[in-house]
């Protein structure tokens, strides 16, 4: 019996690290279309987003099995529950993903006005935190957990500042009111991508420690 529930733990480490691959690169190649400008980049994302989907199926299913059949405690199943959680978060990365590649199609023509609003570090930050997330569940590295909670609040200033650019932009020059309004709605996507890593990494901290730090931000904010 052990040894068939360690195969099972095994294969869903499996799945969820590969789902994990197949999001990464998804938003490695949506922010490399922002950085550059060019929208090949942005190909075959939507059908890739048709895999992560299908993992998200398997892995709730491997899930609810696993706690059907071995009903596991401690450790064991905090690492259900929190692939359960991380599972959500990448499949939501994968729709992100898919958003923001559709949205730089409508605005690629404007790299100076992308490049002077700060989106391009503010998507650059978000897929570092991603990356962090995912290589933390991997390496079971709470620093790296750690660091990606850490870095939230800077996507969230640079979030205020691309806001606060792109407003001004389109008060002062009509003809851009367009393309600044889909660079707006293209920040809220990479300022969701960001807050997906770090409900991954609180996932991380509870699977490790049997630490609840969810919602880290907001009460950050009240103890201040």
């Amino acid at each position: 019996m052990q040894e068939h529930f360690n195969q099972e733990i095994e294969n869903l480490k499996i799945n969820l690290t590969k789902m994990a691959s197949v999001v990464d690169d998804m938003v490695e190649r949506s922010i490399q279309a922002i950085e550059t400008g060019n929208i090949e980049f942005a190909k075959g994302i939507k059908e890739k987003d048709l895999e992560v989907d299908a993992y998200d199926n398997l892995i709730q299913t491997q899930c609810e099995n696993i706690l059907a059949l071995f009903q596991p405690f401690a450790t064991d199943l905090r690492f259900i529950l929190s692939s359960l959680m991380i599972n959500n978060q990448l499949e939501r990365c994968g729709d992100i993903a898919v958003n923001i590649s559709q949205r730089i199609k409508k605005t690629y023509e404007y790299k100076n006005l992308i490049d002077e609003s700060q989106i391009t570090d503010m998507a650059r930050k978000a897929k570092e935190m991603l990356k962090k997330s995912i290589d933390a569940f991997i390496l079971k590295n709470r620093e790296l957990a750690d660091e990606v909670l850490k870095s939230d609040e800077e996507v969230d200033k640079l979030n205020k500042k691309v806001f606060k650019y792109l407003v001004e932009k389109m008060q002062k020059e009509p003809n851009l009111i367009e393309p600044s309004a889909h660079l707006l709605i293209l920040s809220r996507h990479i300022e969701r991508l960001a807050d997906h890593a770090t409900n991954i990494s609180e996932n991380i901290v509870f699977y490790i420690d049997a630490k609840l730090v969810s919602h880290y931000k907001k009460l950050k904010k009240i103890q201040e």
